[in-house]
């Protein structure tokens, strides 16, 4: 039986942590939490999927963070966010003895990000692509200003005065582009230690764009060559320069992560998953993710 994910808004991830959730004027769109645990600490293992961005804050110990069935490790002074609609669950915390773990959470709602210049979706999946970790070491500075912008949110976000709404989202949204900034200069320090040439590195981000957006439904490598305007063989060798992996591979790694996200973390029938991914039939189906997976997707579901 599949273990199904919840799907949360900052409202239901605040029923979540009740006594750890800091009181804010505006619940609607934001999500302040301190957290200070040990291992024998219950914290939620269920899977989540949450409508909201969010930054972690690691001060002390560990925390084992899954999402999408990748495992995320944050360490002291380290830093991580969650990109909306994303598979998350809390694994554990590791802590040493007579020591807790402490971090903080900040959420803030997609719409206060609609539009902005910054672009959390394609920075984590760079992350996930040119580093090893997505989850930020942060030089003792860098934490200290992480942890004052916290704070600053914090008291200002207790206040009862007029138009104190318009300062808030201003202070978190100056607060998360710190720390995306933070994040994607990690990135982009990875991105240059890449093999390939910079026209190389171009052509397989512009690919990695176009297939998150369409893997569901184009498989096609002629697809996006016609959209980047150049030849499949071109596109092709561009991708293995920089990767190592062909397109038609990350392709496929896109399809079986959806289709395992699905199985594994909602109860849709197969038949209706072959239709989501754009399948001709529940044979051809079965077929592909046994040759991604080694498993069927029944075995898969019940694992």
């Amino acid at each position: 039986m599949a273990e199904v994910y919840t799907e949360l808004d900052l409202k239901g991830l605040r029923r979540l942590f009740p006594e750890r959730a800091v009181k804010a004027e505006l619940e609607d769109d934001l999500f302040l939490a301190r957290m200070n645990c040990t291992e024998e600490t219950e914290l939620t293992d269920h899977p989540l999927r949450v409508d909201a961005y969010l930054v972690i804050l690691c001060y002390g110990g560990r925390i084992e963070i899954e999402i999408n069935r990748h495992v995320h490790v944050l360490d002291a002074c380290s830093m991580l966010i969650y990109t909306p609609h994303n598979v998350v669950r809390m694994r554990k915390v590791v802590s040493e003895p007579g020591k807790h773990v402490r971090f903080a959470v900040a959420a803030i709602a997609t719409d206060l990000l609609t539009g902005s210049r910054m672009n959390f979706n394609r920075i984590y999946q760079e992350s996930l692509r040119f580093m090893e970790n997505p989850a930020i070491m942060l030089r003792d500075d860098e934490m200290d200003v992480c942890r004052r912008y916290f704070e600053l949110v914090v008291n200002v976000s207790r206040r009862t005065l007029p138009d104190i709404r318009e300062s808030v989202i201003m202070l978190i949204a100056s607060s998360f582009f710190w720390a995306g900034s933070l994040w994607q200069d990690r990135v982009t320090e990875a991105r240059r230690h890449a093999r390939g040439s910079f026209r190389a590195r171009e052509v397989f981000e512009d690919f990695l764009r176009l297939a998150q957006d369409y893997h569901m439904t184009e498989r096609s490598l002629g697809f996006y060559a016609d959209k980047l305007y150049m030849s499949p063989k071109y596109l092709s060798k561009m991708v293995k320069t920089v990767s190592g992996r062909s397109a038609h591979e990350w392709i496929d790694a896109l399809v079986v992560g959806e289709a395992q996200n699905m199985l594994r973390y909602s109860d849709l029938p197969v038949k209706e998953i072959v239709t989501r991914l754009n399948f001709p039939n529940q044979t051809t189906f079965y077929r592909f993710f046994k040759i991604q997976t080694g498993q069927t997707p029944t075995e898969y579901r019940k694992g």
